[in-house]
């Protein structure tokens, strides 16, 4: 079994909404697309989902684990879950970090220098 997860962004991979048109004054909002897949043996699970479908897209782990015409186990999407919620947390942190640095009030020994 091996899982590879990835980020990419929204405008690289082709989606929907990516026409390569001309922009006619909407707002461009870029999003990541994650990319977490499942190869067993012959056998390849791709999921794509954004920070706003995570919880879809966990449900749907336990569906395709549910699913007995699958070789999809319940064993493998409770690792992918695991993947998915680590993921998060650590996009969770580094938005916080980031926030924090950017709003950060000089501590007293930075004025002495």
């Amino acid at each position: 079994m091996s899982i590879q997860q990835l980020t990419l962004p929204y405008k690289n991979i082709g989606l929907p909404g990516d026409t390569g048109l001309p922009d006619f004054g909407f707002d461009t909002v870029t999003k990541e697309i994650k990319v977490i897949a499942l190869v067993k043996g012959k056998e390849q699970y791709v999921f794509l989902y954004d920070e706003n479908c995570r919880a879809e897209t966990l449900r749907t782990l336990g569906r395709y684990a549910s699913n007995p015409e699958l070789s999809f186990t319940w064993y493998d999407a409770a690792v992918l879950s695991q993947k998915i919620r680590q993921e998060s947390l650590q996009q969770t942190r580094e938005q916080q970090r980031a926030e924090a640095i950017h709003n950060a009030v000089p501590l007293p020994f930075d004025e002495l220098f």
